[in-house]
């Protein structure tokens, strides 16, 4: 399912496709399934039978990019959509629209830069989107202002154990979300699959507020720097080490109780975890722990390379890690509900 979600195109507020495939999986499988006016995905599994409200959360949308303008001579200019780093943008293969027109993000050739030009990376409005256009007009035909684009970029094992594709952040967390619902684990929670994570974590604020859960859990992707010439302080997390569970980020702080709740249900199914050493980016955790009164959330990360680029890297052991910590988890909040 990883494969088949990395493959989707699903920009940050054109998340269509994703939740789609999302309805397809989880129907006729006696689960309650709806969305709201957002385009987040909820699925209810055998909450009506708990005591204790737990929500299961993780964003179906990836970065990108928008057109912001057709030139004359028909390439097209571009904003980003989410955090990325321009410097991994020249020369990727791009899909543009509803019609996933192919394309190509190009620059000045080196040849006719100029030699301060050679050693500065291009920065985002010195590149442009060629898609074999020979003029505004012919362009104008095709593509308009406002449509989404994304990379064009298919997931690929690499070696033993190891897979590559785009959107990782977070489909591997939404592949996790949707094995524990189709599973006959006897599990009780709500699903809340959210829009617009990487633009501002907006579609997990309305989930939330519509959920009302007495505790949250976000289940995602976190960066692995483990790479050589990277001091171990600076590494964030390890491929091979398991789940990264977070102390804090730069939108919430994880309350100890459930942290250590999350190291218990590790150490109970026997897995491996980490902890993350980053606390620059923020998640869906932040806005889900303020909604209403206030929610105890947590949250636990698969490591990945290369993360918003159009090529990260995870190790599949870590996924499967993170699935049976979650499992784990959801296990000791039953119990609670019965307490």
């Amino acid at each position: 399912m990883l494969a088949e979600l990395s493959n989707l195109y699903g920009v940050s507020g054109n998340e269509t496709a994703v939740r789609k495939y999302l309805e397809e999986k989880t129907s006729g499988k006696g689960l309650d399934c709806y969305s709201d006016t957002m385009g987040n995905f909820f699925v209810r599994k055998g909450q009506a039978n708990s005591t204790r409200k737990v929500m299961l959360s993780a964003h179906i949308d990836e970065i990108g990019l928008m057109v912001t303008a057709v030139e004359k001579g028909g390439l097209l200019k571009f904003k980003p959509v989410g955090g990325i780093d321009s410097r991994i943008l020249v020369a990727k293969r791009v899909v543009i629209g509803s019609q996933t027109l192919p394309g190509v993000i190009g620059a000045k050739p080196i040849h006719l830069q100029k030699e301060g030009e050679q050693k500065k990376p291009f920065e985002e409005d010195s590149l442009f989107i060629d898609a074999g256009f020979k003029s505004r007009d012919e362009a104008e035909k095709f593509v308009s202002p406002g449509d989404f684009v994304a990379f064009d970029s298919r997931f690929t094992v690499l070696g033993k154990g190891y897979c590559r594709g785009k959107a990782f952040d977070n489909r591997a967390g939404c592949s996790i979300l949707l094995e524990l619902l189709l599973e006959d684990n006897g599990l009780a929670f709500d699903a809340a699959f959210t829009v617009q994570e990487e633009v501002g974590t907006r579609g997990a604020f309305v989930a939330a507020f519509r959920l009302k859960p007495q505790v949250a859990l976000v289940i995602e992707t976190t960066t692995a720097a483990d790479t050589p010439e990277t001091e171990i302080e600076a590494t964030v997390t390890a491929l091979g080490s398991g789940p990264a569970i977070s102390f804090m980020d730069r939108s919430i702080m994880v309350s100890k109780g459930l942290r250590e709740q999350l190291v218990e249900a590790a150490k109970a199914a026997g897995v491996p975890y980490q902890f993350r050493r980053f606390t620059g980016a923020a998640t869906d955790g932040g806005v889900i722990s303020l909604t209403r009164e206030g929610v105890k959330t947590g949250i636990v990360a698969v490591p990945c390379r290369y993360i918003h680029s159009p090529h990260s890297v995870l190790r599949e052991s870590d996924l499967e890690a993170t699935k049976t910590l979650v499992r784990s988890w959801l296990r000791l909040q039953g119990k609670k509900g019965k307490e």
